[in-house]
């Protein structure tokens, strides 16, 4: 599990002067010192989870030449996360009849192929909950998941709040636009020789700048004077 530190384990599982005697009990390569030599020291919160094998290599040799995955996302990797986890923990057994398994590998019907190098970990009478693996792992996956489903519905709160103030805004000073009338009203006076208009013409104005001056300019004909008028919002 490369990529959890003992720091993670604060507040979840352990407090915090626990953690520090858990990190406290394992031996950490760090360095150069002033000698441009490494050297080892006490492990630290920040300090990520010890490696069970040295390299590749070791790993390989120690598990029949299969490299085990970092169990650090090993739920949000697979199909199924939880469920698969669980189901590949306790789910050896024989193989049925008809077929064979090549020595070193273990029949589990869940793992693709159905041949798995990892013996079964989990013996009767010897852990108890075994559920709890699981429920580990899917924290290790996702450690701050907690905290963002709690910041998931503050802003959930916070942003049904600006929904109701731009509802009453909008209802509130687009309504008076929507019911505004605009009103042609003659100023020079005359008599209106194309006989189109009168002295005074009322149109419903639109929401829209561009249809209340398409509007206008379809209502009056070409040859009506633009000068004798006056127009008023």
């Amino acid at each position: 599990m490369s990529l959890i530190s003992y720091r993670d384990l604060v507040g979840v599982a352990y407090t915090e002067e626990e953690t520090k005697a858990m990190a406290a009990e394992i031996e950490v390569v760090d360095g150069p010192n002033d000698e441009g030599e490494m050297f080892t020291r006490p492990g630290k919160l920040s300090d990520r989870f010890p490696q069970p094998y040295p390299n590749e290599q070791a790993a390989r040799s120690a598990n029949g030449g299969a490299y085990p995955p970092d169990l650090s996302l090993i739920t949000k990797a697979r199909h199924n996360g939880q469920n698969y986890v669980f189901a590949l923990l306790t789910g050896y057994h024989d193989p049925p009849a008809g077929v064979s398994i090549r020595e070193g590998l273990h029949y589990n019907p869940y793992f693709p192929g159905g041949a798995i190098a990892m013996p079964k970990m989990l013996i009767d009478g010897a852990v108890e909950y075994e559920d709890d693996v699981v429920t580990f792992l899917s924290w290790a996956a996702e450690p701050e998941m907690e905290d963002r489903k709690l910041m998931g519905f503050n802003w959930i709160f916070v942003l049904s709040l600006a929904f109701l103030q731009a509802g009453y805004y909008r209802r509130m000073r687009w309504s008076v636009l929507k019911s505004r009338r605009l009103i042609i009203v003659v100023v020079g006076g005359g008599e209106n020789k194309s006989g189109a208009l009168n002295n005074v013409h009322e149109l419903s104005c639109c929401v829209c700048a561009s249809e209340v001056l398409l509007a206008l300019f379809e209502t009056v004909p070409h040859s009506f004077s633009w000068g004798q008028y006056g127009v008023i919002l």
